[in-house]
């Protein structure tokens, strides 16, 4: 699987790629995406196959603007306001299907609504442009494992081809809202804070995973390294690597990152897959993560180390 630049030759390859129904892994704001023509049910059908994913678990279509989205799904005057404040962005908005929406009912696993959004990443704002019409573009990943924030992370038969953006700006999947008569609740918290939203009316944050998502990202085990993750850990093992941030940082494990040395969270969420990818060691027994606070893009850590800590 070529790893190319996104340069005029790369990005014809990767249009031609996608226009033959071919998988390419494209950057985003967020992690990179293992990008498919979301109006092709059989390219569809080949994200499920290559990432192991279940076919009930929804995709999310990426367009080019907010124009392009308004041809796929239903906005009433809160999904605008979100879309015209947050978009290009890593909010992702789930809206009723318009009756002659191209998105094939793989893609949204049959539901009568659609999540998209409209990334904000030079690379693949320009390969939509291109492309001319939407992509679905899970994270680059085996499913439930680790998802990927630099194109070395994106493991080698998953697609035809590796458009290198370099690292991920925001590095965790965007947040996830439905917005239903004007109301929103946020299914997945991710790159746009909650805290963000709270001009909008929310109606509740989902705390727990769905037997049956309506969004991607809200199965129990998800993001996951294949050593086992303890969370809010204070004293490490030595026989563990340790995720730590800012000034918390005991010593005792057999090997240590930091997200933060200053504690700034967005840093942490930009290296958090980066660091657990570094960290997954088969030599070592776990990783432990001390602490993390939970107030703005704290809360998409949370939520991505509690899924990995998951096991079925």
């Amino acid at each position: 699987m070529p790893i190319v630049l996104p340069d005029g030759p790369g990005l014809a390859a990767a249009t031609d790629a996608l226009r033959a129904g071919r998988l390419v892994v494209v950057p985003t704001e967020t992690v990179y995406g293992l990008a498919a023509d979301a109006r092709d049910g059989c390219a569809v059908a080949r994200i499920y196959e290559a990432k192991g994913r279940p076919r009930f678990n929804p995709l999310i279509a990426h367009v080019a603007d907010l124009a392009a989205a308004r041809q796929l799904v239903v906005f009433d005057g809160a999904a605008y306001q979100l879309a015209e404040a947050f978009w290009p962005g890593p909010l992702t908005l789930v809206l009723p299907r318009l009756a002659d929406c191209p998105v094939s009912q793989l893609a949204g696993a049959g539901l009568p609504t659609l999540a998209v959004r409209v990334p904000d990443h030079p690379v693949a704002l320009e390969l939509l442009r291109a492309f001319g019409a939407p992509l679905v573009a899970p994270s680059a990943n085996v499913s439930g494992r680790l998802s990927p924030t630099r194109a070395e992370h994106v493991a080698g038969h998953l697609a035809d081809l590796v458009l290198d953006g370099g690292p991920c700006r925001v590095g965790v999947e965007s947040t996830i809202v439905q917005v239903v008569a004007g109301r929103i609740r946020v299914l997945r918290p991710g790159g746009v804070p909650v805290e963000a939203l709270r001009g909008w009316p929310i109606d509740e944050v989902a705390a727990g995973p769905a037997a049956m998502p309506n969004a991607p990202g809200q199965l129990a085990s998800h993001y996951a390294p294949d050593l086992p993750l303890r969370m809010g850990v204070r004293r490490p093992r030595h026989d563990e690597a340790l995720v730590a941030f800012g000034d918390r940082q005991p010593a005792g494990a057999a090997r240590t990152i930091n997200l933060s040395p200053t504690g700034d969270l967005a840093e942490a969420a930009a290296n958090l897959f980066d660091v657990l990818h570094r960290l997954d060691d088969p030599r070592l027994a776990g990783i432990a993560v001390v602490p993390i606070p939970r107030h703005g893009l704290g809360a998409a850590i949370n939520d991505r180390l509690r899924r990995a800590a998951h096991r079925p």
